[in-house]
């Protein structure tokens, strides 16, 4: 997007909390914003506005990477103006019902007081509320009622992932005639971008060089620099391929390797082919992210994982494989209903290994704990995809790592190559509707639908007929390491068996050294094959493990020194001298792997009680 790129207000940053905001929320608890947070701020308060020089304007496009805190953001910002007596009602508009019920627990805890239940048969919010939230959809049904909220007082209107905005005609139209008039309007997304040219409704476009009308983001606080803060997490991409077949509507046998370079239509039904849990893909990767959650929980206990899934048929066969392989049922959540919601949240709060669900998970909803992702569903635009992994990155604290099992397509590939891309929201150029934007319309209706699965089945008219996976490759910050072997192998068991708790630099470090080992162990087996038959042949040791390494152990130590020196406020050397006396043994680089490992193991347990 044009405007504001990261870190413009390098200034705001560094001060981390501007001194023109103080350390407590005028109602509620003390919460230190993060410094992107305070830079928006400031720069909100630094442009001027109806109300005057330094008021703010009467409209703000804030975009953050999902897991940012545009939430804690935009309640602060509602705080202030209402202490500033700018506005005296905040309304929350939201994609879904269980976001409404989220924004009215994270605004009650910096004293603002919120109704998430108000319907479009109210006239206004109860007297003890300061605001209302509510849905795109509820704007949409009767607009008139949402315009009387705001006329009757001075209205700050929350746009959460404003992008929704432009779903329909109907909705952009019903928003424009709700809230045009609304004293100040705050839009929020984490991808302010959409796979149409349908415009967002209060959003500003200007033409560019070329003449296209491109969305403007007054702040924008993007992936690559959250990840620097320490504010999201690090994703690993664990991505299998695998060989594939289907009978077509008219009775002929098909078969393709997922990840080859198919056709658009082949590449299609191969994908939905992997997706079927009546074949033999989708358990194997189950069961290869659910020894990645093991491996995770390690370190990380309550480290919960995400099955997305394309629709409700395959969502409940998901959780039934999922129970089979590790013991536990997992939560299953098939739409956005009151029950839903309930249990979005009792997973959030709980232990328990496993959710599934179909699209309303993908978006906004905050369950922190979650890991470790399967992206199950053939959903492929840039928007569901960057909302989707964003469920994994939102940081608890540093060292926390995610991994997402992706299918070897190359549309999924390219994005995740690509997750730290700004994406601009372009009016003037064509619609991409090509098959892949109309199967995205198909999934809204498959969450909604009983029968979606036999309505799918129906479209597209195929038969899958056995499937099997193969683990193919790692991807990490953008590059890929490895075209690996077959599920079992320990090439496959060494990504399985990452550490939980590794800072960025040392996920890419480790990965980089494994590459390494591959590409000797590959030139060495290729000159044994070629050698003279003289009686003479190279000898190659196998592989170490990845995790066995001298290098690799002294490199978990270092980050977990770190990451126990940052909780307890003891200097490193103090850690490494403690665990010394504890476990014997020389100074680091003298230790064998067995007393790094001995170390390593004590350390995780301080770090965890």
């Amino acid at each position: 997007m044009t405007g504001p790129a990261d870190g413009r207000h390098a200034s705001f940053a560094a001060e981390h909390l501007s001194p023109s905001y103080p350390q407590r929320a005028p109602w509620g608890t003390a919460q230190r914003l993060r410094a992107w947070q305070a830079e928006a701020l400031d720069l909100y308060f630094s442009l001027d506005g109806p109300d005057g020089v330094g008021a703010g304007p009467r409209d703000f496009l804030a975009a953050a990477t999902p897991g940012a805190g545009k939430t804690t953001f935009a309640l602060r910002l509602a705080s202030e103006l209402l202490r500033r007596r700018i506005v005296d009602r905040i309304v929350v508009v939201a994609p879904t019902e269980h976001l409404k019920t989220q924004w009215a627990d994270a605004a009650a805890r910096v004293g603002i007081r919120i109704d998430p239940e108000f319907s479009n048969r109210h006239t206004s919010p109860a007297r003890h509320y300061q605001g209302v939230a509510v849905t795109y959809a509820q704007v949409a049904v009767k607009s008139s009622v949402h315009e009387q909220l705001i006329l009757e007082k001075r209205t700050l209107v929350i746009l959460d992932e404003v992008h929704h905005g432009g779903d329909a005609l109907s909705w952009g139209d019903a928003l424009r005639d709700a809230y045009r008039r609304a004293t100040r309007r705050l839009l929020l997304s984490g991808t302010p971008f959409r796979s149409d040219t349908a415009p967002i409704p209060f959003v500003e476009y200007h033409p560019d060089e070329k003449g296209i009308r491109v969305s403007r983001t007054d702040y924008a606080y993007g992936y690559r620099r959250a990840l620097e803060d320490g504010v999201v997490r690090p994703v690993i991409f664990l991505v299998y391929a695998g060989h594939m077949r289907w009978r077509t509507k008219t009775g002929d046998e098909m078969e393709a390797q997922l990840g080859q370079d198919n056709t658009k239509d082949i590449t299609s039904q191969a994908w939905r082919t992997a997706l079927n849990p009546e074949g033999d893909w989708i358990p194997a990767v189950l069961r290869s992210a659910d020894r990645r959650l093991s491996e995770v929980r390690e370190q990380v206990p309550d480290a919960g994982g995400l099955v997305i899934a394309t629709d409700q048929t395959a969502a409940r066969a998901y959780a039934q494989i999922l129970h089979d392989i590790c013991g536990e049922q997992p939560t299953v959540v098939l739409s956005d209903e009151a029950e839903a919601s309930g249990r979005i949240e009792t997973f959030s709060q709980g232990t328990s290994r496993w959710m599934v669900a179909v699209r309303m998970v993908s978006e906004g909803v905050d369950v922190p704990r979650l890991a470790v992702g399967v992206y199950a569903t053939s959903a492929s635009t840039p928007l569901f995809f960057a909302q989707a992994i964003g469920r994994f990155v939102r940081a608890r604290r540093r060292g926390e790592t995610a991994s997402v099992f992706l299918p070897n397509v190359p549309q999924l590939l390219a994005l995740a190559n690509e997750l730290e891309r700004q994406r601009d929201h372009a009016l003037d150029r064509e619609s991409d509707g090509d098959e892949w934007n109309a199967e995205e319309d198909m999934m809204d209706a498959a969450e909604r639908e009983e029968r979606a699965s036999d309505a799918l089945t129906e479209e597209f008219s195929y038969q899958a007929l056995g499937s099997q996976a193969h683990f193919d490759r790692v991807m990490f910050d953008g590059r890929e390491f490895g075209q690996l072997a077959v599920p079992g192998t320990p090439e496959e068991e060494e990504f399985l068996g990452l550490p939980g708790l590794l800072e960025p630099e040392h996920v890419h470090e480790l990965l980089m050294q494994r590459q390494a080992r591959q590409s000797r162990h590959r030139t060495a087996r290729e000159a044994r094959e070629g050698a003279p038959a003289n009686g003479e042949t190279m000898t190659d040791a196998p592989p170490q493990a990845l995790h066995r390494t001298l290098k690799e152990q002294r490199q978990l130590l270092n980050s977990l020194v770190g990451l126990y020196a940052r909780q307890s406020g003891e200097p490193h050397g103090s850690v490494h001298a403690e665990l010394r006396r504890v476990c014997g043994g020389p100074a680091v680089a003298q230790a064998t792997v067995t007393q790094l490992q001995a170390r390593i193991e004590v350390l995780r347990r301080r770090v965890h009680s």
